[in-house]
């Protein structure tokens, strides 16, 4: 291979075969060369080089392209083999034009145009035109649409179509015959364009027209020259490139007019042109600068910039190929630069003439000296990548990649193949990152390609690692270790071979700054985890997720990243729990195990190490990675560490249903927060309640707060009515209550100050924001399926009154309550409502009797008697009060709310009376005419009174007589209502009706 000059060090071209035209006894320096693919009888098509010289003799050349099988291959170019050759003329042959379509070959020789067909089995015909021409060019038509067989006739002309046909006709005499084949060329005869339509065969056999049965021109049109020699001309769709020594104009072909599109220099080369298939774009060349323009004559891009003079220009591909001074070089179309030098002749070999294939695809190149021929083929993509990986140029190969996809010369599974290829060179060559962003670019690259990197074979996964050696550019799969031991000792043998003079194809960049092993490995490692996690967001098959991320897990630990652990130990994971358990636990990750395991539906052994994991805590022979760089304390740490173990216990128990288990961890849990134990109690996150019974019998006695807040939660918010856990409930409230008041006792000993602090040491303990006496009196009151004997009688002899009258006014026990609210608690207010709640005024005069005999020695309570005589005295019977008031009671004390309870008596009776004789007094005929109603109005307010008992009716239920007498609702029922309080009976006494009952 042809040694590369060019600082990317890219190869596109290399040789292929060469011919010396120096073994042919007429042979002469070569002055043009025109390549073509033509069809072939037996091999389709083949490859045929023409070769012009200044004898004026033309040459024909093979190109050998086959395979063998008659299919032809571009990737095999075995020889330059020599045809035939024909004598054109005495003079030079200056230019060649190849009509591949029609198999002939047009030549310009000494101002003279000849044609010759293909495969040269015929001399040269001389056509008969003017002489004098010095250029000549074909149209050409983009996309190689054909140009038809004749202008005028064929499609796709373009604008000029209607004006060609034109011409074409008028050209041609009447019953002159058309043939076939035709095609248009532009000419340039001293200062004329002619444009001329070549017509094969013979048309009428006269002398005169008659080019020896090889064809004709036809002038079609004529346009007169600007000033200057036009020295070079290219045909473009409907318009002519044409170039002189003043600058490079554009011709119309259909209106004749010309613009110009610059101007050149005074002092500047020869104007050259040459016209790119592949963009279907001119290049316009001013020394050694070449400028892109349309086919209008626009800009197009940048320029190119050659670095020396130029003898010829050719087309490869995307490169443009120039020649001089014995060297080829190639330049990028778009960016410019010069990506290959390949010397061919040496220096002063002459001018140098290029040719390639007009195809916008094609993948010849031929270079021409004085009497050598040199051809050269385009390098596949691939085996240029290939070749710019060996030479570990990974810039240029992905610089090339990345044009080959942005042209579309590379497919999207090509493109993803080479970026895994990259990557795993560069992971050989230690540069991790970059190789991880290779990996990262490629579609089809498979996870399990790295596996082999981590762990060693075999393996779980090892049957799913695809046998892949790429294009065997790099080792086999090894585990990170040896990849990196390997490429260090390849760059310490490097630096040995270098001082001895050895050049070596190490990287520069570890070469000069070499790293340290243990940098390396980690980078490798973050790298390659990196890698996994992208691809845990890929959609993969079961046991390749479960590597995945095993081996991430792997790659964690390795790095001792707790953290990133535990993330993915605790998120949704295909983590394979046998192949990291054992090393979870050897390198005391414990944590990451019991996440890992809960994730897993492993309930059981993730509480079973939450559990051991707190005990350590507490023992100290563990310590949380993850608190050692903590500022707490080690007291501290060590609350918090078992804190967070029962907590992430919990969260697990929570969920469960296996009440076996959670029965089973629910002590240790409780003894590191009771909290937590009535979460795990609690829930509502399982499907399937835990049994009461088991609960209760299960709870430590110890923790009482536990067992009410559980029972709590069962009667508040599961609506739970077995009257059994109720009892429980109070009972277990009425025992705390208990001991309440006896620790309250024992600490009235203490201080003022270790009283407060042991105050908020039990709130601060308490799980409860309510003091247990008032969730006690709420429940008594609330509930009516506690027995209430069996907790009187644990209360019976403490000091909890409050409760006990709760209790007794469930047991219906009136004095009793009575008692406890107006003796034992004083509650003169709470006393007088439950007589209001009783509603009979027996049990005022009942308060009123304890009042003023307390007994036990007590001094009777002469306020609280004034305050209830003051609050309900109208419902008491003075005289009864009189003989219950004690001689000792002060006269000042009770005199004025004896004197107001007498004149509201006295009152009371008298309106009685008033509304009694006025009721009297009412005009009996009236009554009789009314004798039919069924009812009667009698107007009764606030301060009427019953007509037997003498209370105040109020807002209570009364009864009317038919003789008008108003009672009570207790004296109607005491009195029947045959009977009035007058004696009078209605059923044997008949008077108006019998009386009925009237609610105000």
């Amino acid at each position: 291979m042809a040694k590369v000059e060019s600082s990317m060090a890219r190869v596109i071209l290399e040789p292929h075969a060469q011919f010396d035209l120096t073994a042919h006894s007429r042979a002469s320096s070569i002055r043009s060369l025109a390549l073509a693919t033509l069809p072939h009888a037996r091999r389709h098509r083949a490859a045929v080089l023409y070769v012009g010289t200044h004898s004026g003799t033309l040459f024909s050349l093979s190109v050998d392209t086959d395979d063998g099988d008659g299919a032809p291959n571009d990737a095999v170019l075995r020889k330059l083999s020599f045809l035939r050759s024909v004598s054109v003329s005495d003079a030079a042959v200056e230019c060649i034009s190849v009509i591949e379509e029609c198999g002939k070959v047009l030549l310009l020789s000494d101002g003279a145009l000849f044609l010759v067909d293909s495969e040269l089995s015929n001399r040269a015909s001389k056509l008969s035109f003017s002489k004098g021409v010095s250029l000549v060019t074909r149209r050409r038509f983009r996309n190689g649409e054909s140009e038809g067989v004749g202008l005028g006739l064929g499609s796709g002309l373009g604008s000029g179509l209607g004006l060609f046909q034109k011409l074409r006709l008028n050209s041609v005499k009447e019953g002159e015959m058309q043939s076939e084949g035709g095609c248009v060329f532009a000419l340039v005869v001293g200062k004329r364009l002619i444009i001329a339509e070549l017509v094969l065969g013979n048309r009428n056999g006269k002398s005169e027209r008659d080019d020896g049965g090889g064809g004709s021109l036809v002038v079609l049109k004529e346009i007169q020259c600007v000033d200057g020699v036009v020295s070079a001309m290219v045909w473009l769709n409907d318009s002519i490139v044409v170039g002189t020594v003043n600058g490079y104009r554009l011709i119309s072909c259909v209106t004749g007019q010309s613009s110009v599109i610059f101007s050149l220099p005074d002092v500047s080369r020869p104007p050259r042109l040459k016209l790119l298939h592949k963009e279907w774009r001119v290049l316009l060349l001013v020394d050694n600068v070449g400028v892109i323009v349309d086919a209008h004559g626009q800009p197009v891009g940048g320029s190119l910039v050659f670095r020396n003079g130029l003898d010829s220009v050719g087309e490869i591909g995307s490169y443009v190929v120039v020649v001089s001074d014995g060297k080829i070089e190639l330049y990028h179309k778009r960016y410019g630069g010069c990506v290959q030098v390949l010397p061919f002749g040496g220096e002063g070999v002459g001018r140098c003439v290029v040719a390639s294939e007009e195809d916008r695809d094609g993948k010849l190149v031929v270079v021409a000296t004085a009497t050598k021929v040199v051809c050269y083929q385009k390098l596949p993509s691939v085996e240029q990548i290939k070749d710019l990986l060996r030479k570990k140029n990974y810039k240029g190969a992905i610089s090339l990649v990345e044009e080959l996809e942005l042209e579309g010369e590379m497919s999207k599974d090509l493109l993803s193949f080479v970026h895994a290829q990259v990557g795993f060179l560069l992971l050989f060559d230690l540069h991790f990152k970059e190789a991880v962003d290779h990996f990262l670019l490629s579609d089809t690259m498979q996870p399990s390609e790295v596996f082999p990197f981590i762990m060693r074979d075999p393996n779980r996964w090892s049957l799913l690692v695809p046998r892949n050696r790429y294009w065997g550019l790099h080792p086999p799969p090894a585990p990170l270790e040896d990849v990196i031991d390997d490429g260090l000792m390849t760059i310490q043998r490097a630096s040995f071979l270098r001082k001895a003079g050895v050049e070596t194809m190490v990287d520069n960049d570890l070469f000069l700054n070499p790293a340290n092993r243990a940098d390396l490995l980690k980078s490798a490692i973050k790298n390659i985890s990196r890698y996994l996690e992208a691809c845990r967001e890929k959609d993969l098959a079961e046991s390749v997720r479960e590597g995945v991320d095993t081996l991430l897990m792997y790659l964690y630990r390795a790095l001792n990243c707790v953290e990133d652990m535990e993330r993915l130990a605790s998120s949704t994971n295909w983590c394979v729990v046998e192949e990291l358990e054992q090393m979870l636990e050897e390198s005391g990750h414990l944590r990451t195990l019991a996440f890992l395991c809960a994730s897993k539906g492993m309930s059981s052994k993730a509480v079973l190490i939450w559990r051991i994991l707190a005990r350590n805590y507490s023992s100290g022979l563990w310590k949380d990675p993850a608190l050692e760089n903590s500022t707490q304390d080690s007291r501290e740490s060590l609350i918090s560490g078992r804190a967070i173990a029962a907590a992430e216990a919990s969260k697990i128990l929570e969920e469960s249903s296996d009440q076996e288990l959670i029965l089973e961890h629910l002590g240790w849990i409780a003894d590191v927060s009771q909290v937590l134990a009535v979460k795990v109690l609690t829930s509502e996150k399982r499907e399937i309640h835990l049994s009461p019974d088991e609960v209760v019998t299960t709870i430590d006695p110890q923790k009482v707060e536990i067992l009410q807040r559980y029972l709590q939660w069962l009667i508040e918010d599961q609506d739970c009515n077995d009257t059994q856990l109720h009892t429980l409930y109070a009972l277990s409230l009425a025992k705390s209550a208990i001991e309440v008041i006896e620790y309250e006792n024992i600490s009235e000993n203490l201080n003022g100050e270790n009283m407060e602090t042991r105050s908020l040491a039990a709130l601060k303990n308490s799980i409860f924001d309510i003091p247990v006496r008032e969730r006690l009196q709420i429940f008594l009151q609330s509930s009516d399926l506690y027995d209430p004997e069996e907790v009187l009688y644990l209360i019976e002899g403490s000091e909890l009154w409050l409760e006990k009258a709760i209790l007794y006014r469930r047991l219906g026990q009136e004095t009793l309550v009575l008692q406890i609210l107006a003796l034992k608690l004083e509650d003169s207010e709470a006393a007088e409502q439950y007589c209001a709640e009783i509603g009979r005024a027996d049990a005022y005069m009942q308060l009123l009797e304890m009042y003023l005999d307390p007994q036990d020695g007590k001094d009777p309570m002469f306020t609280a008697a004034v305050r209830l005589l003051h609050n309900h005295g109208e419902s008491l019977d003075p005289l009864q009060v009189l003989e219950k008031l004690s001689p000792d009671m002060p006269l000042q004390l009770a005199s004025d709310t004896l004197l107001r309870m007498f004149r509201a008596r006295v009152h009371h009776h008298r309106q009685g009376q008033i509304v009694h004789n006025l009721s009297r007094a009412v005009d009996i005929d009236a009554r009789l005419s009314r004798l039919e109603e069924r009812s009667r109005h009698v107007q009764i307010d606030d301060e009427s009174l019953c007509d037997s008992c003498d209370a105040r009716l109020g807002t209570k239920l009364f009864a009317m007589y038919p003789d008008d007498t108003v009672v009570c609702y207790k004296c109607y029922r005491r009195q029947g209502e045959s009977v009035s309080v007058s004696g009078r009976n209605f059923k044997e006494d008949i008077l108006f009706k019998p009386g009925c009952l009237v609610s105000r």
